[in-house]
């Protein structure tokens, strides 16, 4: 994995464009368990057209599209308050299963053990190169230290939809899901711009 000139991450060799890991999709579904009872839950993803993922779940890169359809089902469909929260549990669901499962345990050692600001930076670094498994065809950008800050041009969850508000909460929560356990404990996560809003991206800045 490299970063391209104009800064976004790209691909390995013959990962597809367009496509997104499944954690945008099957934390959503935990989140969703959570609230609802299995009815209420099976109906808000037939309305994204993805009910078979909750009999079997994916288990590699799926199309963008999917995700869009699924979060903009969340925003649409559920009072504001409530979608966020939802969304907010799903980000740092996915946060904690990159943590069990997607980033090594001598890394998040040495992590713990560097100065915060030194290792706001290597996180920063991680997260870009492994910008393909989340951001699909929108462009990322990221800049480590105090505060860390991120930007997604064209991003997933927001596009097309219009707010008054920043709603890329999945995306902040698994933002401050990793820095709280790796950089700091008193990390937080808000976002500062939102193309819902009428941005030019979604920029995030982690603080602590």
């Amino acid at each position: 994995m490299h970063t391209t000139a104009a800064g976004r991450p790209a691909a390995p060799a013959g990962a597809a464009a367009g496509r997104i890991g499944p954690n945008a999709i099957t934390r959503v579904a935990e989140a969703l368990q959570q609230e609802f009872e299995a009815g209420r839950v099976a109906e808000l993803f037939g309305l994204a057209g993805l009910e078979e993922y909750l009999h079997r779940p994916p288990q590699h890169m799926v199309d963008e599209q999917a995700v869009m359809r699924l979060h903009a089902v969340l925003r649409t469909q559920l009072p504001a308050e409530q979608a966020r929260r939802i969304s907010r549990d799903a980000g740092a669901r996915t946060g904690a299963y990159l943590l069990a499962h997607r980033i090594p345990r001598p890394v998040q050692r040495l992590l713990r053990i560097l100065p915060a600001r030194a290792a706001s930076r290597v996180l920063a670094a991680a997260i870009t190169r492994n910008a393909w498994t989340f951001a699909g065809t929108a462009r990322f950008s990221a800049r480590g230290g105090r505060p860390a800050r991120f930007a997604l041009t064209g991003c997933p969850l927001c596009r097309g939809a219009q707010s008054d508000a920043a709603c890329c909460d999945y995306y902040a929560a698994c933002f401050e899901h990793l820095f709280g356990a790796l950089v700091h404990p008193r990390a937080r996560v808000r976002e500062t711009s939102c193309a819902a809003a009428g941005a030019d991206a979604c920029r995030f800045e982690v603080a602590w």
